[in-house]
């Protein structure tokens, strides 16, 4: 990390304590290290994140509507992929909570249940009431263990809108980041919320937070004049992204913001995959076009890139 950048973190940090230069280039090496081993089996494999069908998915099929116990084959074989990365939204739809039964439906068809988003609303881990924060660790905490009954490697708390106490903030991800590691789940940190358009954020909370959490930047959740710089402070850090695309035009080009350039951005610091699509449209027949679409193109642009 360059002086330069240092500096451009720092503010961040004013008033909560710090971790020695030496310590966070340390962290930064080591969750690059466990990076390798921990999705080296997810190198170059690319899936969804399920609230791009969401609306498609029902506890049982019907109406037109995928039986979520069905949504691992699916994914294998009508859209050829192969990583599942969960909300928590899509895990109340299992029939009485059979988290193993689908934990088993995706091993057999060879998916991977990679990530849970945690995105209960109403929760908040950086209130300044204890009562308040505690209630949000602890609900946080039961989906940790919905994640390693699950099987998946990471979790990830809702970032708030509003810009938090970072010492706070910081402190009860170190609090979940524990309970984590005793379950064999990493957290992540996503650009949302009050992090949207502010760069420097992802690094800042690893940062601060330590051991047992990485990042899982989302392309398409940063404000325009944050995207890029953000994504190029991310990636040396993730292991895991949201590859977000909006609206498609009718020759499948994202008119948004430059989908190559994100996945160039990651490519040049090492970042190698998952890589999980995350694109909705009510139509379930367009829908699954697009996200082929999509899957094509970046299977091209991983073929082509050095390296």
């Amino acid at each position: 990390m360059s002086v330069a950048r240092e500096r451009q973190i720092s503010p961040v940090l004013n008033g909560s304590g710090r971790y020695s230069r030496r310590t966070f280039l340390g962290a930064i090496a080591g969750s690059a290290l466990a990076a390798g081993r921990a999705g080296s089996n997810l190198a170059m494999q690319l899936g969804i994140t399920t609230s791009s069908v969401d609306a498609h998915l029902a506890a049982a099929a019907g109406s037109g509507s995928i039986a979520l116990m069905d949504l691992p084959r699916i994914v294998r074989d009508e859209l050829d992929m192969r990583v599942i990365d969960l909300n928590t939204n899509t895990i109340a739809k299992l029939p009485n909570g059979r988290l193993d039964a689908f934990r088993q439906a995706a091993d057999k068809v060879g998916c991977r249940l990679t990530n849970l988003k945690m995105n209960q609303r109403g929760l908040d881990m950086d209130s300044l009431d204890p009562a308040t924060r505690s209630k949000a660790l602890t609900e946080y905490k039961r989906s940790i263990d919905t994640a390693a009954t699950l099987g998946c490697l990471w979790a990830r708390p809702l970032p708030s809108a509003n810009r938090p106490d970072l010492g706070i903030h910081t402190s009860s991800y170190r609090e979940l980041a524990e309970y984590a590691a005793e379950r064999k789940v990493e957290l992540l940190v996503e650009n949302y919320g009050w992090m949207s358009d502010d760069p420097d954020a992802i690094p800042a909370v690893i940062r601060m937070a330590g051991a047992n959490v990485k990042a899982g930047p989302d392309t398409g959740n940063w404000s325009d004049a944050a995207r890029y710089v953000g994504l190029e402070k991310a990636f040396p850090l993730a292991v895991t992204c949201d590859f977000k695309a909006y609206d498609l035009a009718p020759d499948g080009s994202h008119q948004a913001y430059d989908l190559e350039r994100c996945f160039r951005i990651g490519w040049r610091s090492g970042f190698r995959g998952p890589w999980c699509f995350e694109h909705a449209n009510p139509d379930r027949a367009a829908l699954f076009r697009e996200l082929a679409i999509l899957r094509d193109r970046l299977r091209k642009w991983m073929k082509g890139a050095p390296g």
